[in-house]
């Protein structure tokens, strides 16, 4: 490895995403980049967490471009790795996506086409947006640990969907309505959790079903769950749906697509630089779809942290 290589990209390819994917249309992939005359070096993933490592490895080697070939996990991994190098101030780093995953809603807010050469034509253009990025600390294992998201973190019945989705992707059996079956097998053992919520300018004791904590609109695989999040304003959009009936889910699922939802007495939406939960019982947590540890947990948002390639 090269001491500084900063113009050169480094491409992070997952050949587990998308139903293997990743490896399946590598070639593809790597043809493209090639004919867009885009210099890279590229390593494959080879178990989870391992993103992390290679781009914070490869950070601290002088690469202060980074291409993500896979989905919003393998994002997630790719940006812990930034935040935890210590060579380049993150905001230094450019990251770009090349989508095969089966979810891919951090893209959506950016706008990054499905196709391989349309989403390699942006990455060619270099047409960039700084965006905000957030930080939790939760419990796993009575330790308190530390997690950097980029789309948007879930905790209680959300957490438990996320927890389903990444068992049936470990079991190859992942697609695209793969959240959608685990959302409603989920709801016939999940239990609503007693909550308080404590942000900037208020506090809420409620009955909690689901919430989230965003920074960009979507997760779950289109769902628009935080429609009116902005991801570069500095603040957390907080959405929290109390107590509702299993068939009351049912009926207003399809509202979490286009963001009606928001209109459901139960739901109640904050904005706030810091948030901190507490539940009982234990509440788990989901950052980026990937499953974590539970309550109490604490996030705070850190501005304008990562330059992004976007549509």
């Amino acid at each position: 490895m090269a001491k500084e290589n900063p113009g050169q990209w480094f491409v992070i390819v997952n050949p587990n995403a998308g139903r293997r994917k990743g490896e399946k249309d590598w070639l593809e992939i790597a043809a493209l980049l090639q004919e867009a005359g885009i210099d890279f070096t590229s390593v494959f993933t080879k178990h989870p967490n391992h993103a992390v490592k290679l781009a914070r490895k490869y950070v601290e080697a002088g690469f202060k471009k980074i291409i993500v070939v896979g989905g919003d996990g393998t994002l997630n991994e790719v940006v812990n790795g930034i935040f935890t190098q210590k060579k380049y101030a993150t905001t230094e780093i450019t990251l770009a996506m090349i989508p095969v995953g089966t979810g891919n809603d951090w893209g959506r807010s950016f706008n990054i086409p499905g196709s391989y050469k349309k989403a390699i034509d942006l990455i060619a253009r270099e047409n960039t947006f700084v965006q905000d990025v957030g930080k939790v600390k939760y419990q796993n294992s009575h330790l308190v640990k530390q997690r950097h998201f980029i789309n948007m973190a879930g905790l209680g019945f959300d957490a438990m969907v996320a927890k389903r989705t990444n068992k049936v992707k470990r079991e190859g059996r992942s697609g695209p309505f793969s959240y959608l079956i685990s959302l409603f097998s989920s709801l016939i053992n999940y239990n609503h959790k007693k909550v308080k919520v404590t942000m900037d300018e208020a506090v809420l004791n409620a009955d909690v079903f689901t919430m989230s904590v965003a920074i960009c609109k979507f997760n779950g695989g289109g769902m628009m769950q935080a429609p009116n999040a902005v991801p570069d304003d500095g603040l957390l959009d907080i959405t929290v749906i109390t107590r509702l009936s299993r068939l009351l889910v049912i009926r207003n699922v399809r509202k979490l697509y286009d963001g009606s939802f928001l209109k459901l007495p139960q739901v109640k939406t904050f904005r706030s630089a810091k948030v901190e939960i507490e539940s009982n019982p234990p509440m788990y947590l989901e950052t980026d779809g990937e499953s974590l540890g539970h309550t109490p947990v604490s996030f705070e948002i850190i501005p304008l942290a990562i330059q992004v390639i976007r549509g």
